[in-house]
């Protein structure tokens, strides 16, 4: 469905000349010194006569999520105050849980319809609700009815959203008295929004919006001209920053990432959308107000087509207006600038990736809070890494803080604390403090080998991925670097890294390991890392399609370079590259092929060599496990990527919340699957290890080590507590009570290793 620059996407509907005449009445209206209750009485009459409506009411939100009936024109008048309607009761209900119009013309007949008699509502057939929104926040809800059997017209939804908007402002400014204080419509309260943990700690800071959302306060025009001119001033520039980002050198190759910059460009440059934004302003609204107003009645058109193309590029419509937004206000760059952060951030976005965090200032980043997100999630692992609380699944979080708020982030338990009271700053603060006192006691064990009670040494090694994680290794007393990300390098360079760049990086890790051992993956990208200067081609499940050895075998030039620069940075040091993604053991005959010339082209160039050289593949794809005999000759070790290979195990994608945590890892199918491999790997003599998150937490480690593993690396503070928990361990204990639970295909093996710790004195916190 192409659209030509200049041409009208067909889904905007006609001006509304009668706009222009309610607005200088609710102009006048607000403009009353008469109270708040006045107003919103007078707001009601005013839409009712223009509406040609014979109930016109509004509901506004309670602290519990119910809604009140605040004021009304044709309902009975001792209804107001009254009647009250539960989270999601009714259509007026499920209009503010949806966050969209709900328009009826037999409401009655529409199975959500709920019934209130002392309303007297029996007689009104016909329905039209809007949310009462203020930055994306739902306040309440604005109804009119008819008695006739009528469906709205596009003009009377957008008159009825436009009247929202300044509902909203008029609640904002504190004008409307709830009883006893029951509701609550400032972003000045205390709240808590319930998430889940990603990255364990707890944190007290002030708060940094990842792209802080331009909150729309002025909505009323003085001057309709100068607003005219503000509109058509900020719409040039957020063309011309498109045109510019979309014409620089590093985005200028055919991908993925140009078409959406061409489907930026092309609806910035449509003229229906201009259109209606000047007809929004005409009507007496400020350039920020037409530009939320239209965004709003867009969204819900998109949100009703049954195209899927419209519906597609609802997003990208909604970006679109936030980027006009952020020009009005002269924020066309987004972000806090890294020389703003406070000492203590508290870094809140709607969703991240693990570059754009690394973007931040680390000394100054104390936890993250995103909207989405799981604890498999690669900015999760990022944030682990860095030692950052982190919290996911945060739904409307963004829509309720403003910058510098304070706030309390406890990623243990998923809550987060928005502009709290002194008392749980003080709890929390002491929580801080334990915990604090918790890691010097790891600090302490800092130089103690990782040895059970029975004598099983176990090899602790921590994750990275930049250079900048070396100096975890001797703070953590990890015994080596597990698994070193190379993508992450890849990632964040605006251009494919040189042969030379690469060594260097190379080198510096090898160096900063003081001898320890690096196991180097070789580059894994595709599934949700994307490079944005590599080509590719679009793929209906990345996570199952062409990347890491897939790729690097079908580029073997991209491959042969990194296995170049890993050959010349460890010169005399042993050398380890783990191949990820390995799903049948002739892959690792062409890798190891691809390997070997680099190797004779080193000796035939006079470089010097390795001390050593291994090349190992990582078991994350469930097909390798049913091959073992036949890979594990071709390698000289192996390490479990336990992330990957849960989630193909259960086919539960790792970065769906609604599936990630559905499946435990200790349960029988997954732990039989790692047990088959520990059997193997002992058979055939090779080194294992697992460098999944099951190895950072302390309860899943112990169930490592008792299905036989003797290698395990994690996130850099998870060192500590997994530590502990094995200094008070009976390996041989642990695997005979597990061999037990597996043959009975126990329902809750973690509840019964839970409660065997807590026998033995074992410490899991």
């Amino acid at each position: 469905m192409a659209t030509k620059r200049g041409e009208e996407i067909p889904i905007l509907p006609p001006s509304e000349p009668a706009l222009r005449v309610f607005m200088r009445r609710l102009r006048e209206i607000m403009a009353d010194p008469g109270d708040g209750q006045a107003r919103l009485d007078r707001i009601v009459r005013q839409i009712s006569g223009l509406m040609v409506a014979e109930v016109c009411s509004i509901y506004l939100k309670r602290q519990d999520g119910s809604l009140e009936l605040f004021a009304t024109e044709g309902l009975r008048p001792t209804a107001v105050h009254d009647t009250r309607l539960k989270r999601g009761e009714g259509l007026v209900g499920r209009c503010a849980e949806l966050a969209q119009p709900i328009n009826e013309p037999d409401a009655q007949a529409h199975p959500a319809f709920s019934f209130r008699p002392e309303t007297g509502e029996e007689v009104y057939q016909s329905l039209l609700a809007v949310p009462i929104q203020r930055a994306g926040e739902v306040m309440g809800v604005l109804v009119v009815q008819n008695r006739t059997r009528k469906e709205y017209s596009d003009e009377d939804v957008e008159i009825l959203q436009t009247t929202a908007m300044v509902v909203a402002e008029h609640l904002v400014s504190g004008a409307v008295a709830g009883a006893g204080g029951a509701i609550e419509f400032s972003k000045s309260a205390s709240v808590v929004i319930k998430g889940q943990p990603i990255s364990d700690g707890i944190a007290l800071g002030h708060v940094v919006l990842h792209e802080p959302r331009i909150v729309v306060t002025r909505l009323l025009a003085e001057d309709p001209a100068a607003e005219m001119r503000r509109l058509e001033a900020g719409i040039r520039e957020l063309r011309a920053s498109l045109d510019e980002m979309l014409d620089h050198e590093h985005l200028s190759a055919a991908g993925e990432h140009q078409e959406v910059l061409e489907a930026y460009r092309m609806f910035a440059h449509d003229k229906g959308w201009e259109r209606r934004l000047n007809e929004a302003v005409l009507g007496g609204l400020t350039a920020e107000a037409a530009v939320e107003r239209v965004q709003n009645s867009t969204r819900a058109r998109m949100l009703r087509q049954n195209d899927p193309y419209w519906r597609e590029r609802q997003r990208d419509f909604d970006d679109l207006s936030d980027r006009l937004l952020r020009t009005l206000a002269g924020r066309a760059n987004g972000g806090t600038a890294p020389a703003e952060l406070p000492p203590d951030t508290i870094l809140v976005a709607r969703t991240m990736g693990p570059a754009e965090l690394l973007d931040y200032d680390r000394t100054r980043l104390r936890a993250l809070v995103v909207e989405d997100g799981s604890a498999q999630s690669h900015v999760a692992i990022v944030a682990k890494a860095l030692g950052v609380a982190a919290v996911g699944q945060a739904k409307g979080v963004v829509e309720r803080v403003s910058a510098l708020d304070a706030a309390v982030v406890d990623a243990e338990s998923g809550e987060v604390h928005l502009r709290p009271s002194g008392e749980v700053i003080a709890a929390y603060s002491d929580k801080v403090r334990f915990r604090a006192r918790r890691q010097k006691q790891y600090d302490a064990l800092r130089d103690k080998p990782a040895v059970t009670r029975d004598g099983a040494r176990i090899s602790l090694n921590m994750n990275a991925g930049l250079l900048v994680d070396m100096p975890h290794l001797a703070e953590s007393g990890a015994d080596g670097i597990g698994l070193f990300r190379t993508e992450l390098q890849f990632m964040l360079s605006q251009t494919f890294p040189r042969l030379d760049r690469q060594i260097a990086a190379y080198r510096a890790v090898l160096a900063e390991a003081h001898g320890k051992p690096v196991v180097f993956r070789s580059l894994d990208i595709g599934g949700d890392k994307v490079l944005p200067y590599l080509r590719r081609t679009h793929e209906e499940n990345p996570a199952l399609g062409w990347r890491a050895i897939r790729m690097s075998l079908d580029r073997a030039a991209l491959f042969r370079t990194q296995v170049r620069a890993f050959l010349r940075a460890a010169e005399g040091r042993e050398l380890r590259i783990m191949i990820p993604m390995v799903s049948a053991a002739f892959e690792m005959d062409a890798v190891r092929v691809l390997v070997d010339k680099e190797v004779l082209l080193l000796e035939r160039r006079g470089y010097p060599k390795p001390r050593s050289l291994r090349v190992g593949a990582m078991i994350e794809v469930p097909s390798v496990l049913y091959e073992l005999d036949q890979l594990l000759p071709k390698v000289d070790f192996v390490s479990v990527g336990s992330n990957d290979l849960m989630q193909f195990l259960f086919a539960a994608d790792r970065g769906n919340a609604l599936v990630a945590r559905r499946y435990d890892p200790l349960s029988p199918a997954p732990l039989r699957a790692l047990k088959t491999l520990v059997r193997a790997a002992k058979k055939h003599r090779v080194p294992l290890n697992l460098c999944g998150e099951m190895a950072g937490r302390p309860i899943e480690a112990m169930a490592l080590i008792g299905l036989g593993f003797r290698s395990i690396s994690m996130a850099p503070a998870s060192v500590g507590p997994v530590k502990s928990m094995i200094l008070g361990l009976d390996a041989a204990k642990v695997a005979a009570r597990l061999d037990e639970l597996m043959q009975a295909n126990a329902p809750d093996i973690r509840g019964e290793l839970e409660r065997m710790a807590e026998a033995d004195g074992i410490e899991l916190a």
